[in-house]
């Protein structure tokens, strides 16, 4: 299994569209949009290049890409965290440490949403990052951002 750094790298190259060792308003702007989040596109990806860019170019390098993922350790980060988990178990139950399609399909049926394992793999493959055909808790995460 991948540690978090080698997780946050793999996150950050799919961001980095152009290869070019930064992430872009445009490219976060990319993400963002592909995960339905349009109402918080308003000057959000800007904002938060602009809160983290290290070198004031407007773009993020990778390590500036790592201090937006990382929990500063801090008591509301560290109650955030462990509700992600908690909701990240919600739809693990497998014990694999993943979210499979399997499991999302048993979760939505729980909560009355019928889903076909096709339907809830094409919901996975909108937020698998590195194409292994399950969610892991970093993907999650920044799913849940």
């Amino acid at each position: 299994m991948k540690n978090c750094k080698q997780e946050f790298e793999s996150v950050f190259h799919y961001l980095d569209k152009d290869g070019d060792g930064k992430i872009s308003p445009v490219e976060l702007r990319q993400c963002i949009m592909k995960i339905d989040c349009k109402a918080w596109l308003e000057d959000a990806d800007e904002a938060i290049i602009e809160s983290l860019d290290s070198d004031g170019d407007g773009l993020l390098d990778l390590e500036d890409f790592i201090g937006l993922m990382e929990v500063d350790g801090g008591e509301e980060e560290e109650a955030k965290l462990k509700d992600l988990r908690e909701a990240f178990g919600m739809y693990e139950m497998e014990g694999t440490g993943y979210i499979t399609p399997k499991s999302l399909k048993r979760m939505l049926s729980r909560i009355g949403e019928s889903r076909t394992v096709n339907e809830c793999e094409a919901m996975i493959n909108l937020f698998d990052l590195n194409g292994d055909g399950v969610i892991s808790f970093d993907e999650f995460r920044l799913m849940m951002l």
